[in-house]
């Protein structure tokens, strides 16, 4: 069985909505639209999606508030992928990522590469509609990742948990970079967030 799932679509062009549902319907998955950010985070309310493709510009409430939004909902185990076509640089994609997004698809894009993208996500999960289970990538840490995760959770700064471990900043500085990689998150505020999600 293919893997398929629920797909939120936000975008404010009528022909890529239109252009999207088709191809991903026929790809087997359940599909809802949305022509503005405060539309799309009333379908989420509604029903949760497991996926969300998001078109970066869009008035009143654009794609990197509706990404935020979404992630303080419903944390990092929704894989949300920004769309865009004019937004399209490095920097512009670079600020997508760290905001929370997931991927960076610019437009005009293969509608089979974004199908097979999103198959990926939740081939992923290893079963359809989830997100990979986190639990996981925490067991991949380290003891003494585990324990500079512990004392970021608990509100110490870079220095203050050098001191604490009686190790160098620098390797403190390791240390997180290894723990946000393993952890597939992109800065320590989402690692802790992360961390304390799952009790960690």
């Amino acid at each position: 069985m293919r893997p398929c799932g629920r797909i939120l679509i936000v975008d404010d062009d009528p022909a890529v909505l239109a252009l999207l549902t088709a191809n991903l319907e026929r790809a087997g998955h359940t599909m809802y639209a949305a022509g503005s950010g405060q539309e799309a985070l009333a379908l989420a309310e509604e029903a949760r999606p497991d996926l969300v493709l998001l078109d970066v510009n869009m008035p009143e409430l654009g794609g990197y508030a509706v990404c935020r939004e979404l992630r303080e909902r419903y944390g990092e185990r929704l894989p949300i992928l920004f769309i865009s076509g004019e937004r399209m640089d490095s920097g512009d994609r670079t600020a997508g990522l760290l905001i929370g997004g997931d991927d960076y698809l610019l437009k005009p894009f293969d509608p089979g590469e974004l199908i097979a993208r999103i198959r990926r996500y939740f081939v992923r999960a290893g079963s359809e509609g989830e997100h990979p289970k986190v639990p996981k990538a925490f067991e991949s840490l380290t003891p003494r990742e585990s324990e500079v995760l512990a004392l970021l959770a608990d509100g110490l700064s870079q220095r203050e948990i050098a001191e604490r471990l009686v190790i160098g900043r620098t390797t403190v500085g390791t240390h997180i970079q290894r723990i946000l990689t393993k952890l597939d998150v992109h800065n320590r505020t989402q690692a802790v967030a992360l961390a304390l999600r799952n009790g960690n």
